[in-house]
């Protein structure tokens, strides 16, 4: 059995992941690493400024909102992610589809148990004023939820969710509506209300903004599309890293790799799965340091994570598993760093540096500061050590 050492995952992530050399495009990008996370809105941004040469928000926005050659759409493990608009069929039917019924059957309860509409008639209540929503977003072309409301009364209804939870709070029923229509992929988020850090979005009707429905693929050929994507650059993957970056069950995950006639490799004491034509090696890539953003794609890439990250998961992770703003060297997670009131990029450390890669890490800082110039980025899930650097006073180096 072919095993793959840390050394040459570590080089398959910097070459594979475009942190060892930049890229051209978006596009490029978002192909690579199957989907730029957008769950907190900067995390594409800064996803993107570290791997492409050159990068400005204009250059997203454009491929998103005047090419369309990407989109931003609901996919694995009910996440939010910008995509190349050729894997949204394909990612929809692998992912997505599955979260709907789930969706719709958690919206009529709350419909029901808070009295928006009689019990029982929940699942009608919802149909109508989805095809009310669809509608008004059809005749405007584009529309925000303030508008839609407008246009549909219905949707100004107030849910409370989380009671007797420290995050309880009421939402409206537009909210919901709205997702549960992008989940089954009928609308998709375009232009955000304020600047490229806002999460808030107009919508369209996915006919429209993508000139046709997503197109329907059968499932196991979406499944075995999908996995080899990811595969591709992200493997060799344990059974544990498919199963959670999918969000796929143990029945599927091993169908969908028996179908690619994936292969067995060893990774350090676990089984690991890569592509058939994945078994070459890999040689080592020039050395590399990257400051990645909160969420980003590789930080998040796989369940099983100690390769990279040792046993610093607690400092670079909140409670719920989403990652902090991370320091990356040479395919390892290095440190934190968080951007202080001043607009200065502090890092942590944890382990020490050669001065070659001080240096690297040196100039990194200030050119992402002088990138994002007045703009103040304040990651959506942050971790305590992530607090704590954008406290800091200055741009201190810890632990070099």
């Amino acid at each position: 059995m072919r095993r793959l050492g840390l050394r040459e995952r570590r080089a398959r992530l910097g070459r594979r992941h475009l942190l060892a050399s930049s890229a051209g495009t978006v596009e490029e990008v978002a192909a690579a690493i199957v989907g730029l996370h957008s769950s907190d809105p900067a995390t594409v941004h800064l996803s993107s400024w570290a791997r492409v040469d050159g990068f400005e928000p204009v250059d997203l926005e454009d491929a998103l909102y005047v090419r369309r050659s990407l989109v931003r759409m609901l996919g694995m493990r009910r996440t939010l992610f910008v995509v190349p608009v050729e894997l949204a069929p394909v990612m929809h039917e692998a992912c997505t589809k599955a979260l709907i019924p789930g969706q719709r059957a958690r919206l009529v309860r709350l419909l029901e148990e808070q009295g928006v509409t009689p019990r029982g008639r929940g699942e009608a209540w919802l149909a109508r004023v989805e095809a009310l929503t669809l509608a008004a977003i059809a005749a405007g072309g584009e529309a925000t939820a303030r508008e839609l409301t407008a246009e549909v009364p219905e949707l100004g209804a107030k849910l409370t969710i989380g009671e007797g939870k420290t995050w309880a709070g009421t939402m409206g029923v537009s909210t919901r509506v709205l997702f549960l229509l992008a989940t089954e992929g009928a609308i998709v988020r375009t232009r955000p209300l304020g600047t490229w850090t806002s999460g808030q979005y107009r919508w369209a009707t996915t006919e429209h903004w993508l000139g046709a429905p997503l197109a329907e693929i059968d499932h196991a050929r979406a499944c075995s599309e999908l996995l080899v994507c990811w595969l591709r650059s992200f493997g060799p993957a344990t059974m544990t890293d498919i199963r959670w970056w999918t969000g796929w069950t143990a029945a599927q995950a091993k169908a969908t790799l028996v179908a690619l006639d994936a292969a067995v490799v060893a990774v350090g004491d676990d089984t690991g799965y890569v592509l058939p034509d994945d078994l070459e090696p890999v040689g080592d890539v020039d050395p590399w340091v990257a400051l990645l953003p909160g969420l980003d794609p590789t930080t998040m890439g796989w369940k099983d994570r100690g390769w990279y990250l040792g046993d610093h998961a607690a400092e670079l992770f909140d409670r719920n598993g989403n990652a902090g703003p991370t320091v990356w060297a040479n395919g390892r997670a290095v440190g934190a760093w968080g951007q202080t009131e001043k607009g200065d990029v502090a890092v942590e450390l944890f382990a020490r540096l050669d001065a070659a890669s001080r240096k690297r890490l040196g100039a990194e800082r200030e050119r992402l500061a002088a990138w994002l110039g007045d703009v103040r980025i304040r990651p959506r899930f942050a971790t305590p050590l992530g607090k704590e650097l954008a406290t800091r006073s200055g741009a201190r180096d810890g632990s070099l």
